[in-house]
């Protein structure tokens, strides 16, 4: 039969094993439960059916097309093929203007209006905070 240090050994074993799966199975059911998709106006236009789950959706802030009412923004999201106007109460980036990118986040109420929680400006590789910008420019 197996000594003492054997078995001890063993139940050892088995027990990281099953901690690092538990852990494992944890991880993952509480990604899935998190992630958020990246859709463009076109997708959302080709969507068979509407979900109540949050979406992200990215593309281009159409020319002249920020409204500003009180606390209310309104603007529509472009990919140039199809567009999706956008509501969002709340303060917005700093980086977030007309013809420059955008991801909203929210709960889509049809295929053409999306309710958002959530703005994300986006800047490509050549973005300089305007400070360090204005630093540059004075030396």
């Amino acid at each position: 039969m197996y000594g003492k240090k054997v078995k001890l050994r063993a139940f050892f074993i088995i027990l990281v094993f099953i901690s690092a799966l538990l852990i494992t199975f944890l991880v993952i059911n509480s990604l899935k439960e998190n992630v958020v998709y990246f859709k463009s106006p076109t997708e959302i236009k080709n969507l068979t059916q509407i979900d109540k789950k949050k979406i992200r959706i990215g593309g281009m802030v159409k020319k002249d097309s920020i409204e500003v009412n009180s606390k209310n923004l309104k603007f529509i999201v472009t990919d140039f093929k199809n567009e999706i106007i956008v509501s969002y109460d709340g303060a917005v980036p700093n980086l977030f203007e007309e013809e420059k990118g955008v991801v909203a986040e929210g709960y889509l109420q049809d295929r053409k209006f999306l309710k958002a929680d959530k703005i994300l400006a986006k800047h490509d590789e050549n973005y300089m905070p305007p400070e360090v910008k204005e630093a540059i420019s004075d030396n």
